[in-house]
């Protein structure tokens, strides 16, 4: 699949500091230690950078009242970026599973519901949350590190809870695009969105990386 050429970072719009809180100073340190105790779990060797952070968020609705879901919010840079386009009346939550992470997001990000978890179990998860349906739903997961059954699980319950006009947006590293894990995990996004787009590289990232949005979800 060609991608398309990177975007010209001008392009994007200039975001302030986060209105709903600012970086907390142990983001990355969180975030790397988390990741060297389970490398596998994060899927990450340094934090999204702005810049694909500012793409991964450009979904995010800014008019209306919103419901936006980060999965794998890490450290929070991307949330930072989304809490940047979010209206005054819309709704911002966050999945992690690691343990580090949600207590630092958490402590750190006050205005951030943050709920514990694994993203394959994301229609409890928003239950216990009153939220039954999600306009945006933003992703960092580590997709090619997980088992094809669990990517699917997760993808099911995306197609649950993603209003009719809902959107995915999800990055993907270069590095792994060329492997069998991300042929597979793409097949499985064809199948489970009616449209894929590839916006990107994004070059100024560790490891350079991609965006996937993905819209008309099937809902059966």
């Amino acid at each position: 699949m060609r991608l398309p050429t990177a975007y010209d970072d001008a392009w994007l719009p200039r975001l302030a500091t986060p209105h709903r809180g600012t970086s907390y100073r142990g983001d990355t340190a969180t975030l790397l230690g988390a990741a060297w105790r389970n490398p596998r779990q994060l899927g990450t060797i340094a934090p999204s950078s702005r810049a694909l952070a500012r793409l991964a968020a450009s979904v995010v609705p800014t008019q209306g009242t919103p419901t936006v879901v980060e999965l794998g919010a890490g450290g929070g840079a991307i949330s930072d970026v989304i809490a940047t386009r979010m209206p005054s009346g819309g709704r911002q939550l966050a999945v992690e599973i690691n343990n580090d992470l949600v207590r630092h997001l958490s402590r750190s990000r006050p205005w951030l519901q943050v709920l514990g978890g694994d993203a394959a179990q994301l229609t409890q998860l928003l239950g216990q949350a009153a939220v039954d349906r999600v306009d945006a739903v933003v992703s960092a997961l580590p997709w090619t590190f997980l088992p094809a059954a669990h990517r699917q699980s997760i993808l099911a319950e995306l197609q649950a809870v993603l209003a009719p006009d809902g959107i995915l947006s999800t990055i993907i590293t270069l590095t792994a695009w060329p492997t069998r894990s991300c042929r597979v995990f793409r097949h499985q996004l064809a199948s489970t969105f009616g449209h894929i787009e590839v916006l990107g590289p994004v070059w100024a990232a560790l490891p350079p990386a991609v965006v996937l949005t993905c819209r008309k979800p099937s809902h059966g």
